[in-house]
């Protein structure tokens, strides 16, 4: 039972133990000393004894609670593990800023003590402290469609020319010009004892030497442009591009403490803008060969890495590196059909798993299928397609997309086949959904059009859905299928790693982090019928379409969202270290808030998961 809350003349006591605890640690350490004393003006402490209820799911959420001494037992409704929390930790918050409601029911594990806060004076700060609010509610800054510039943060001193060929303003022209020609460049930074004085362009020669009829022996100082527009290395590109834009220039000398370190031009900006996914779509369709593809390929992982450093979400960053592999697989399938001839049959180049979902990370390889008219024959046409699906696979396994460990491609003859066949293939994973056919269907509910006969595939996704909609028995199989991943929470409310191998100590940020959000998105659009693929856009159609709740649906988007982000982070910073990125981060990478984040995003997929387990045993 609680003991009764502070009296008022202990308050005072209460706040400066609370702070004395809490003041300097995250977010308290940011407020200013009126904000904390309204948050602790009705602060008050109680204690629980051992199996106490401190509030039940679905309750009015009225006090945000801070762990002093003890440990609190958190249950999602639908017997999911619970998860304990210790000393330093809050619960509570989430709820109240979100639904108003409890999540959870919170009980005591054993006896603790407990800080309460006022939920209207938690919620007041939260208002007017947004970086305070931040802190508890994860909300995503980054929506669908805000696809980041790489040059939004890219710093002048990576892109300029370093330490460039200057010349004297008492060097004739000639000699300047020479230099240009030799060094094949567009301007030179001209220099006086060390002191930047002007700038002599191509442009300069054109306009104020020749145009004028002036001689070889005019002195630069003549024809320079005198005092130029200068930026800093540590400056964003952006801005340079701005002013460069405005000012109608193509060149900017980059200055440090009175030096002249670079030279910032048009050409860099655009050599960098030719690492973006559209130049390398531009660039696989004018090539032909495997190593060409391969090369262009390589630098895919360079501007996943700009993408996130710029601030991109997982969501634009999977959307756009997919991209790259759809066109590279039209390119490799008209380069086939242009060697073998027309097809003698339509037909349908379809991509399961990441490439069919658009989640494409610096981490990927090829699941494929052809889905082919009915008036395919075997004995007339096989061979041309056998030989079509050769060579697209093999082209985008020397790419870089190696072919698939589980052979889900359309090398394989079973996943070449007419659209009668793949119409019986999912009849069977429906009406008969054994543990293989819940994994093939796993990953065929996932299947996207990438060139050929679209409607060879849409007609089997409408019947499909449709009789998924109607199969309770396959929904069942496919809600214990979706189980088998689960977060990596352990006791305590730690997180679970890798205990042995090569990747001991770390976490699977796919199969532990992405996948079961994966595996709940798919369960939705089955049990709705829903056409969406993209697991973020199934769960956005999901919580439209009234399929989960409209609080379940934010935190399981929130979840997912953080989650991908911070694998694509992991990512990045291999990549910037030259290095292979994987799926497997350590903790160590993580701030503390980030892996408090992390804990909490994990634990909104154990909820959603004991949920659809719920309503399975139901029958809801």
């Amino acid at each position: 039972m609680p003991a009764e809350p502070d009296r008022p003349e202990t308050r005072s006591a209460t706040a400066a133990e609370f702070l004395d605890m809490f003041g300097a640690r995250a977010p308290f350490a940011a407020l200013g000393e009126p904000e904390r004393a309204a948050l602790t003006a009705d602060l008050s402490r109680v204690d629980f004894e051992a199996g106490a209820l401190i509030h039940a799911a679905g309750e009015p959420v009225a006090r945000v609670y801070a762990i002093r001494s003890g440990v609190v037992r958190l249950i999602a409704p639908g017997g999911a593990l619970p998860t304990a929390i210790g000393p330093g930790e809050f619960f509570g918050a989430r709820s109240l800023l979100r639904s108003g409601v409890a999540a959870s029911t919170a009980e005591a594990a054993e006896p603790c003590a407990l800080y309460a806060i006022p939920a209207s004076a938690f919620r007041a700060l939260c208002d007017a402290e947004p970086g305070f609010a931040a802190f508890f509610d994860r909300a995503r800054a980054a929506e669908p469609g805000r696809t980041a510039d790489p040059l939004l943060s890219e710093k002048i001193g990576a892109l300029m020319t370093p330490d460039p060929i200057a010349v004297a303003p008492d060097a004739t022209v000639r000699a300047a010009a020479a230099l240009i020609r030799e060094h094949d460049i567009s301007c030179l930074p001209v220099t006086e004892d060390g002191r930047l004085v002007g700038i002599l362009t191509t442009g300069d020669l054109a306009d104020r030497v020749l145009a004028e009829g002036l001689g070889g022996e005019t002195p630069v100082r003549a024809a320079m442009t005198p005092d130029p527009m200068i930026v800093a290395p540590g400056a964003l590109a952006f801005d340079a591009l701005v002013l460069m834009t405005e000012r109608r220039i193509s060149h900017l000398p980059v200055v440090e403490g009175g030096r002249l370190v670079g030279v910032l031009t048009s050409t860099n900006l655009v050599q960098r803008q030719a690492s973006s996914a559209v130049f390398l779509v531009g660039d696989i369709a004018r090539r032909s060969r495997f190593e060409d593809f391969a090369a262009i390929v390589a630098r895919a992982p360079g501007v996943l890495a700009q993408m996130v450093g710029g601030g991109a979400s997982a969501y634009d960053v999977g959307r756009i590196m997919t991209t790259v592999s759809d066109a590279l697989t039209r390119r490799l399938l008209a380069l086939a059909e242009a060697d073998l001839g027309p097809a003698p049959v339509g037909w349908c180049w379809a991509a399961c798993g990441s490439q069919g979902r658009r989640e494409q990370t610096g981490v990927s390889d090829q699941d494929n299928c052809l889905i082919l008219d009915d008036a395919y024959d075997a004995a007339e046409h096989g061979a041309y397609f056998e030989k079509l699906a050769h060579f697209v696979s093999d082209g985008l396994d020397a790419a870089g997309y190696v072919y698939c460990p589980g052979d889900m491609m359309a090398t394989n003859p079973r996943w070449r086949q007419p659209e009668a066949v793949w119409r019986g293939y999912f009849r069977k994973w429906i009406g008969k959904p054994d543990d293989e056919a819940q994994m093939l269907a796993s990953v065929m509910f996932d299947l996207r059009a990438i060139a050929g006969r679209e409607e060879l595939l849409s007609r089997l996704q409408d019947e499909t859905l449709a009789a998924a909609r109607r199969n309770s028995i396959f929904r069942a199989h496919m809600v214990r299928n979706s189980l088998k991943h689960q977060p990596p929470l352990g006791l305590f409310r730690g997180l679970s790693l890798i205990r042995s191998g090569e990747h001991k100590d770390r976490i699977d940020m796919k199969h532990a982090g992405v996948v079961p959000v994966v595996d709940l998105a798919r369960l939705y659009a089955l049990g709705a019928g829903l056409a969406a693929v993209n697991t973020r856009e199934r769960l956005l159609a999901a919580q439209a379409g009234g399929v989960i709740s409209q609080a379940g649906a934010r935190d399981l988007i929130d979840a997912y969202d953080l989650i991908a982000d911070a694998r694509l982070r992991h990512q990045a910073r291999l990549i910037r270290a030259g290095e292979k990125p994987d799926n497997f981060m350590a903790p160590g990478e993580l701030s503390d808030l980030e892996r408090n984040h992390l804990k909490d995003a994990f634990q909104v997929i154990k909820t959603m998961q004991a949920a659809a387990a719920n309503a399975l045993s139901t029958g809801a």
